[in-house]
């Protein structure tokens, strides 16, 4: 499945849109890496505990909208955007959209 921010594949034409497709995910934060996060914004650097957290939910949220373009048989999806929002204290909702094509 071919994935673009675009919303266009270079030197294909798309043939069908399929319409858009979405992913989300909501994960809740860790006591043990707010501990962390507290101490660290003492000293400074990267909160790596949340980062690795935000990758994972990005990740996640990814692959539930391929596996939504794929039940269309989708080529690709374009024009990919990412949006997160606070759902309740100490949670978020990761989501990741676009559009699922069929490409010539």
């Amino acid at each position: 499945m071919l994935l673009v921010s675009v919303d266009f594949v270079a030197g294909k034409k798309i043939s069908k849109t399929l319409g858009v497709v979405r992913g989300n995910t909501i994960r809740a934060r860790h006591m043990g890496h707010d501990i962390v996060a507290g101490l660290q914004q003492i000293t400074g650097g990267e909160l790596s505990g949340y980062t690795k957290m935000i990758t994972e939910s990005r990740d996640e949220a990814t692959k539930r909208m391929v596996d939504e373009a794929k039940k269309l048989g989708a080529d690709a999806v374009i024009g990919i955007r990412y949006a997160s929002s606070d759902v309740m204290a100490g949670a978020a909702e990761i989501l990741a959209y676009g559009t699922a094509v069929k490409l010539e």
